[in-house]
């Protein structure tokens, strides 16, 4: 048994909704870990991940309000592939520190099993082995489409672009676990977690 106990690995693609899919988990008692929360912190105006970044990657990447510039950022990362392997040359060592960090944290430990949200779960070598089961929120490439512009407002094709450059869809069903369809509203979304959360509960009893 690992001293965080029994770990749940959560990925989908952009617009998948992960987030939803998590919340509803907590909702159930389980303790979350996300990356993109993580993330979003250490790329925070205080955050850990600022300095190296300005010092690495220069001022243009950081906005007025001294966090990162997430929209320029996302520009200049699809444009020059070697931004992107310096930014995360300098996110994910902080990003997985973090994580290891939270999953020993008492009242994660407390919980009946932890969750781990990793949009690129799959694709990362940090986490290969860390979770006892991965679990995939899979929907319609058109509702990604559709949910990124509304919550984020960008096009069809920005959205677009990012889901073609992410693991394809395919090969994410192929890896996973478990899948959880969220495509058909939030009370079908629930049964099926209500029947996964059963059962993760039950395969965290056995291991404790």
């Amino acid at each position: 048994m690992r001293d965080c106990g029994y770990i749940v690995g959560v990925t989908g693609g952009i617009g998948s909704g992960k987030s939803t899919v998590a919340d509803i988990f907590a909702s159930l008692g389980v303790a979350l870990v996300d990356t993109d929360l993580i993330a979003h912190a250490l790329t925070s105006s205080e955050g850990r991940a600022i300095a190296a970044i300005r010092l690495r990657l220069g001022g243009q990447f950081i906005g007025a309000d001294g966090a990162l510039d997430r929209a320029a950022t996302r520009e200049r990362v699809f444009a020059d592939a070697s931004v992107k392997h310096q930014l995360e040359a300098i996110l994910h060592p902080l990003i997985h520190e973090e994580v290891e960090g939270a999953l020993r944290v008492e009242r994660v430990r407390a919980a009946p099993y932890a969750m781990l949200v990793v949009p690129l779960l799959f694709e990362t070598l940090a986490y290969r082995g860390r979770t006892d089961k991965t679990l995939l929120v899979d929907c319609a490439v058109a509702t990604q489409i559709e949910r990124v512009g509304r919550r984020s407002g960008l096009t069809a094709v920005a959205t677009s672009r990012i889901v073609a450059a992410q693991l394809p869809r395919a090969l994410r069903l192929q890896l996973a676990d478990d899948i959880v369809w969220n495509g058909d509203g939030i009370d079908a979304l629930s049964s099926q977690i209500a029947s996964l959360h059963q059962r993760y509960v039950e395969h965290a009893r056995v291991l404790r």
